[in-house]
């Protein structure tokens, strides 16, 4: 798999370059014909089965899908976490540096770096002081609830900073029932496995935002979320590696869902505090109805509300905004505009269907933000794209409702939090 820009082919090369082995990251390989699909929503999965428990956090299975419900301070959540996926998270931090991290190849500088896992530390050493303290607290309960070396688990959840991806928000007169439809298209490679271990993250952190985030054993960052608020959110990789200085992508992602209550206040999230790389995202707000697509990288931040256009984004949609690159950028434009006014949730996940999504496509969401049900999607075990797979339906409101079973296996708390209670979201100065 390489490494491809996302949105920005005319900036110069950055000071590291990262060569994944996947060859399904290919933008220009044409997709097979496919029969024609459903434009029926699948019902909201009501069937659920309470696995284990352990203090305030429970795992669940709802429509058959692992449902992860945290609460408490950072490093309860991310204890509770670690205990009750301890299997996955085992699984998941040893193929990435134990197996697949042998195919990875970093250089930096001119210097070729047989092992990632320590030019990742390096990179985490230079973040360190931009990391909120809940972020730090969160991994380090995650290491003690799985048995997992704290140093592995932080390595691994550097991973999400290599994601691509495209998305859209649609509302108004861009949808046939005036709700807000916020589509997230995640690429990334599929032959790391990452979709044998999916869950829907429902936390609870004291004083915070209750959020959902849509996620992998053993990775408390988030790439694709909502909150109670009805804030959704989802991001797009693209260029500026080797510049470290700031919050990793992740992190502001997770640090979003729990402290945003308004768009306006998503949106100062990323603006207000320094960022890396070269990020895009798409924030949709269910309650006022608006959306804004974002450029938030390490040097620049700018920001294209719907119906507007960008240098990057040429084509308008009147109530919607629309990311993505290249052709595909261009046909998901294309489908916009041609189903405009008749978007319901069927045919926002059509919008998503192939090419749009990439070969290397490990999730597809659908997030009906204003009533907060969404619909997920995951790559096959063979690797398959997301977009090729059935959807499971899910209301984070519901969600948020179930309780857990006192019937069910309790697995031990932690010993002591005592050290470890500091959960407030700490803002970085410039």
């Amino acid at each position: 798999m390489r490494f491809l820009p996302i949105m920005r082919p005319s900036l110069p090369l950055t000071i590291m370059t990262i060569a994944l082995s996947c060859t399904c990251l290919n933008a220009a390989e044409a997709p097979k014909p496919e029969a024609a699909r459903s434009e029926v929503a699948p019902a909201v999965s009501t069937d659920r089965k309470v696995i284990a428990r352990c203090g305030k956090g429970f795992l669940e299975e709802v429509g058959g899908h692992k449902v992860l419900h945290v609460e408490g301070t950072a490093y309860e959540m991310g204890f509770q976490h670690g205990s009750l996926l301890k299997k996955n998270v085992h699984e998941m931090v040893r193929y990435l540096l134990d197996v697949k991290s042998k195919d990875l190849q970093m250089e930096w500088n001119g210097i070729k770096f047989l092992s990632p896992k320590k030019l990742i530390a390096g990179i985490q050493a230079t973040q360190k002081k931009f990391i909120p303290q809940w972020y730090t607290d969160e991994l380090r309960g995650l290491a003690d609830g799985s048995g997992v070396p704290l140093e592995d688990v932080a390595a691994c959840n550097f991973i999400p900073e290599l994601f691509h991806c495209s998305g859209f928000a649609l509302a108004g007169s861009a949808t046939k029932n005036g709700e807000m439809y916020h589509g997230r298209v995640l690429d990334y490679g599929c032959d790391w496995r990452l979709q044998e271990h999916p869950i829907l993250m429902v936390g609870k952190m004291n004083g915070k935002v209750p959020f959902l985030n849509v996620t992998y054993a053993g990775f408390i960052g988030s790439v694709t979320g909502m909150n109670a608020e009805k804030i959704s959110l989802g991001e797009m990789g693209g260029r500026g590696l080797g510049k470290w200085q700031g919050v990793p992508m992740a992190v502001l992602m997770r640090w979003a869902l729990q402290e945003a209550k308004t768009l306006d206040q998503a949106v100062s999230i990323f603006r207000d505090n320094p960022r890396t790389c070269e990020y895009y995202y798409v924030i949709a707000d269910g309650k006022s109805g608006k959306g804004v697509g974002m450029e938030a990288g390490a040097e620049v931040f700018k920001t294209v509300a719907m119906g507007e256009t960008h240098k990057l984004l040429p084509h308008s949609v009147k109530d919607g905004v629309v990311l993505s690159a290249g052709d595909r950028y261009e046909l998901l434009s294309k489908r916009v505009k041609e189903a405009h006014g008749e978007i319901d949730a069927g045919k926002a996940i059509r919008l998503m269907d192939r090419p749009v999504a990439m070969n290397s496509n490990l999730h597809n969401v659908l997030f009906e933000t204003s009533t907060t049900k969404f619909w997920v999607a995951h790559a096959g075990s063979d690797g398959s794209p997301a977009a090729n797979q059935p959807y499971l339906g899910f209301k984070f409101s519901e969600l948020l409702t179930h309780k857990s079973d006192p019937d069910a296996p309790e697995l031990p708390g932690p010993k002591s939090d005592s050290a470890l209670t500091t959960t407030s979201a700490i803002k970085v100065g410039r």
